[in-house]
């Protein structure tokens, strides 16, 4: 899981409370001031609280009226990483074709291919090694199985998975398989 960042512009008082609180939170808190806000180059990795709105800086939550309510402020936080982590997973480019996380949809020409969980984690696992692996190797990593175990499971979902991308897309090449 990646690592959700915090950033508390300029109200160092904020930054104390929910550093106190820091186990109800699911990220890391920074304190910056504006100026040092403004010279991050990405802001993909992190959300902005802050008093006041600040242009040209996505990912904000903005604090505006006083008292809040700490459940509340926390809450609001945690909801906000949730979507902006949905968001993120919305769509993966994998070769030609984008794979939505969210819907386990594979699409290319306004095709599309639903997927079940098995098959978005296999697609994902191979994306990721981008290099030839064995079925042991899927078995043990993506199925959570045991090397020494006996079975198919793998060949025929990789089968069944090839087929319904043959299918649906005239992609012979979307899985290629190599010999061991």
């Amino acid at each position: 899981m990646k690592i959700q960042n915090l950033i508390i512009c300029e109200s160092k008082v904020i930054f104390d409370i929910l550093d106190e609180v820091r186990e109800k939170l699911n990220c890391k808190l920074s304190f910056k001031s504006k100026e040092e806000l403004l010279n991050i180059n990405n802001f993909e990795n992190y959300l902005v609280l802050s008093e006041h709105n600040i242009e040209n800086i996505g990912n904000q939550i903005l604090i505006d009226s006083f008292p809040i309510k700490i459940d509340e402020l926390i809450e609001t936080i945690n909801i906000s990483f949730l979507k902006k982590n949905f968001n993120i997973q919305s769509d993966i480019n994998i070769g030609n074709y984008k794979m939505n996380l969210n819907s386990r949809i594979l699409s290319k020409q306004n095709k599309l291919l639903g997927l079940t969980e098995k098959e978005t984690l296999v697609i994902l696992y191979l994306k990721k090694k981008d290099k030839p692996c064995n079925v042991t190797e899927l078995q043990k990593l993506v199925w959570k199985q045991s090397e020494n175990l006996e079975t198919h499971t793998v060949e025929t979902h990789i089968y069944r998975l090839r087929k319904k991308i043959k299918d649906k897309f005239q992609d012979d090449n979307f899985i290629i398989s190599l010999k061991d």
